[in-house]
């Protein structure tokens, strides 16, 4: 689990995550729910190879949801993760 491709799940491309990015430097990934703080921080430098100055993560529950047989399910907790780059770094997403 401590591959960068274990920890990062996705890149989240929202409107207010493109704002963040374009605005302060900041992008949003969604990760593992395991990982920590420093996980996140090498595994971002090491796929995108730019310097990280600051992580900050939520955790958000999963959330009952019905299905079509009125039994209940759940969706998954998951995990955010903002990445603050350094002065100058961009991460191409196009």
């Amino acid at each position: 689990m401590n591959e960068p491709h274990d920890l990062i799940e996705t890149i989240i491309m929202t409107e207010k995550a493109t704002l963040l990015a374009d605005s302060h430097n900041r992008y949003v990934f969604r990760v593992r729910p395991q990982a920590t703080k420093p996980q996140i921080k090498r595994a971002i430098e090491q796929l995108f190879r730019k310097k990280v100055v600051a992580v900050n993560t939520a955790n958000y529950s999963g959330k009952t949801r019905r299905q079509r047989t009125a039994a209940e399910g759940r969706t998954s907790d998951w995990k955010k993760a903002i990445v603050t780059l350094a002065e100058g770094e961009i991460i191409e997403l196009a």
